[in-house]
């Protein structure tokens, strides 16, 4: 069974649980709200892309690349670059390598990168001809509309649920930070840059779970 648990540091079987709610509201009300608000000739106004974000907004709500502003500006930007790509690129195989690869370059330049960015900049690419007969409104409709609703349902069902969304790294109740033994954030800087790799994870969060993970050495050296 040891295959079946969680890869992410943290997770336990409630808290998919309650992902797997949040994502339920989430994507119903998204599809409703756009479907019933936004002139469109179609019975349900929803892009794919926003299954992936509901799978960051509601399983990892604590992820940078899962904040509202990734979530609507990374979609939004990406899907601008797509369709600027189709444009002037006529060969489908090239546009869509460059529509994604130059997703993920604008996405980092403004710091929303988000992964389903990608999905958006290729739909817009792939598309076929009633996302080409939109031309630059597919970006906002339904894709920016999209993501507006999904991330403000965010908001709401983790208010609920008791996450920090959006994510601010909050002290456990009744934790006193010893001085001594804490990384300073520098440090951690540096032991990032040492690493060489990108994680998914603030440098905020690491700070916090030193400094926690120092409060209970503390209290358990205490006896």
């Amino acid at each position: 069974m040891a295959s079946f648990k969680p890869i992410l540091a943290g997770a336990n079987l409630r808290d998919r649980m309650i992902a797997a709610a949040g994502a339920l509201v989430g994507i119903a009300l998204t599809a409703a709200i756009c479907t019933a608000l936004l002139p469109h000739s179609v019975s349900l106004l929803l892009v794919a892309p926003m299954g992936a974000s509901a799978v960051l907004v509601f399983a990892v709500p604590a992820s940078p690349l899962a904040q509202p502003w990734p979530v609507i500006g990374g979609n939004l930007l990406s899907a601008l670059v797509g369709i600027a790509v189709t444009r002037v690129v006529p060969y489908p195989a090239l546009a869509a390598g460059l529509a994604v690869g130059g997703a993920i370059a604008l996405m980092s330049l403004t710091r929303s990168l988000h992964p389903p960015g990608g999905a958006a900049s290729l739909l817009a690419v792939l598309g076929g001809s009633a996302v080409q007969a939109q031309g630059w409104a597919f970006a906002f409709v339904p894709v920016a509309a999209n993501a507006v609703v999904l991330a403000g349902a965010g908001v709401l069902f983790h208010r609920l649920s008791g996450h920090s969304y959006p994510h601010r790294p909050v002290p456990a109740a009744g934790h006193v930070t010893p001085a001594l033994g804490v990384p300073h954030p520098e440090d951690i800087d540096r032991a990032l840059e040492d690493l060489g790799e990108t994680f998914d994870v603030s440098r905020e969060d690491l700070d916090l779970l030193f400094r926690t993970v120092a409060a209970h050495a503390a209290q358990r050296s205490r006896g």
